[in-house]
């Protein structure tokens, strides 16, 4: 969302011959089906289904495509069952829902206020069972009709994620924060832990001989354990982020990665692993730049990982992953020099890294829904607060707690740096304000807008701004009058209940030859937009 390396003039000079330009829009990376990719399953048809939280939707899986089975907002899944009989049920994370769906039939709530309702798996006899992860640690057993609460079995078990329930009647699953995998006695409430010593545990399942297999999501490994002797062995070495998987009646084994919007199919007696379907990016959000030389190199916030990106070919580098390395989901990214911020709204945290090398300089956490950061020449960063309506300078000499900028901002989101003027969107409010960071002095400089989120700045000082409830990108002279540079964007990707409106940020960033660069939440691409 950040222009750098270059000092810009204050808005008095900014230039009002941007709206006479034609502009060419073209994809630089493109985009994938998914929207992070997480629960697995295959029905009794022999279809391969997949989850998305962040998408909140459900889809079937086939020859490369994913097609859309149930589409948001009830479509959020980060896990899927199969009954016996063949309905369907997931769970719906960040809202805390669990819905069924039999055949063509009507979706139906089976229960909510269950928040980081998690996985979830049929018995036999078609009773259901589902877990709570890191917003509750906990397991229930789900009224199939509806009607009654969910009945509390067990808590504080240390984090049972993706699980599955055998013949036998008993569950088996990982203990994501205790490194096992465990037998669970769902009649007696007792848990046998089968083998321990894993980084992090994502998910089990078991194939028609009663073989256990898990993914280690930290170690991006497929493990076996047998049963009887409790000893555990690599199957295939893959990628960090690995967070779910499913096995279907011919024994084939199927792994979703989140970091790369992937589904492979592992073999498990030779360990090689056959791609089905991926993406170069995840969810890209924050947009941030750096110039080296008059290469443009994006940096960009990918919510399940920290990505480079050349501006010329495309070329996507990986940084850093989630749960494979020190990153807490990035949504917005910002730059100054040779140092880039990452910033979550979700996890209220900002994490510094050096753009040259890659590597993690620092984590401030406990930071009020930042949702975005640009690092300054001191050493410290400035934050756009979004629910507390400030920007705040933190690190260095300001420390993690810091000084208040500037309050009273209508959810401030994007941020571009020029000298000690900030240019902020205030989303909801729907305008761009300057803010002096030394004094606090604000002034609005462009009303009426759409919902802008990412902002930068153009060599001329033009403001260049992501209006996302427009789906356009605008340009805003001295006179504060938006003109369009390109319309019908797929930006904007809805938010789920109880999220912010702004959810997975639209980002801006300007290059050295002032292309300009956008985001896609939509699609999962990235743009460069030129003049003709």
């Amino acid at each position: 969302m950040k222009r750098t390396a270059i000092c810009f003039a204050t808005l008095a000079l900014l230039s009002t011959a941007a709206s006479a330009e034609q502009w060419r829009v073209r994809t630089l990376v493109p985009g994938s089906a998914f929207h992070g990719v997480h629960g697995l399953a295959v029905d009794a048809g022999g279809r391969l289904l997949a989850g998305s939280v962040v998408g909140q939707a459900i889809y079937e899986v086939a020859k490369g495509k994913a097609k859309t089975l149930v589409p948001p907002p009830q479509g959020m899944a980060d896990d899927i069952a199969i009954a016996p009989d063949g309905t369907m049920a997931w769970t719906a994370y960040l809202i805390g829902d669990v819905y069924s769906k039999k055949g063509d039939g009507p979706i139906r709530k089976l229960a909510s206020g269950l928040p980081g309702i998690n996985s979830l798996a049929y018995r036999a006899d078609g009773r259901l069972y589902a877990t709570q992860v890191f917003l509750g640690d906990a397991l229930y057993e789900i009224d199939t009709n509806g009607v009654q609460a969910p009945r509390k079995i067990m808590e504080n078990m240390g984090g049972l994620n993706g699980f599955e329930i055998g013949k036998d009647g008993k569950l088996y699953g990982p203990l994501w924060f205790k490194g096992q995998i465990v037998r669970v006695d769902l009649d007696a409430a007792k848990i046998d832990v089968l083998a321990e010593g894993l980084k992090v545990p994502a998910a089990v399942n078991l194939n028609s001989k009663g073989e256990i297999f898990a993914i280690d999501t930290k170690a991006g490994e497929l493990v076996r354990i047998d049963p009887a002797t409790r000893q555990k062995k690599v199957v295939a070495k893959l990628k960090t982020g690995l967070d779910n998987l499913a096995i279907d009646r011919n024994d084939r084994i199927f792994v979703s990665n989140m970091v790369d919007n992937s589904i492979e199919e592992v073999n498990p007696k030779t360990g090689r692993a056959r791609t089905l379907i991926s993406g170069k990016l995840a969810i890209p959000g924050g947009l941030a730049i750096t110039i080296v030389d008059g290469r443009d190199t994006l940096h960009v916030a990918d919510v399940f990982a920290y990505r480079q990106v050349d501006g010329a070919s495309g070329r996507v580098k990986t940084i850093a992953r989630m749960q494979g390395d020190e990153l807490e989901y990035p949504m917005s990214a910002g730059a100054s020099g040779d140092r880039v911020a990452l910033s979550s709204w979700f996890t209220g945290t900002v994490q510094l890294f050096d753009a040259r090398t890659g590597k993690s300089l620092s984590m401030t956490h406990n930071i009020k829904t930042p949702h975005d950061a640009v690092p300054m020449p001191d050493g410290s960063f400035i934050v756009a607060e979004y629910a507390g309506g400030m920007i705040t300078q933190r690190g260095g000499r300001f420390g993690e707690l810091g000084r208040p900028v500037a309050t009273g901002l209508v959810t401030p989101l994007g941020m571009a740096v020029s000298g000690n003027m900030a240019f902020v969107t205030e989303a909801v409010a729907g305008q761009v304000t300057r803010v002096n960071i030394d004094t606090g002095e604000k002034a609005v400089v462009a009303r009426g807008l759409n919902m802008p989120e990412g902002i930068a700045l153009m060599k001329d000082g033009t403001l260049v701004v992501a209006e996302v409830g427009a789906r356009r990108l605008v340009a805003i002279g001295k006179d504060g009058v938006a003109r369009e540079i390109a319309g019908n964007l797929p930006i904007g990707l809805p938010a789920p209940a109880g999220m912010p409106p702004t959810y997975t940020p639209t980002g801006v960033a300007v290059g050295g030859s002032d292309a300009i660069y956008v985001t896609s939440d939509a699609d999962n691409s990235i743009l460069k937009i030129t003049k003709n």
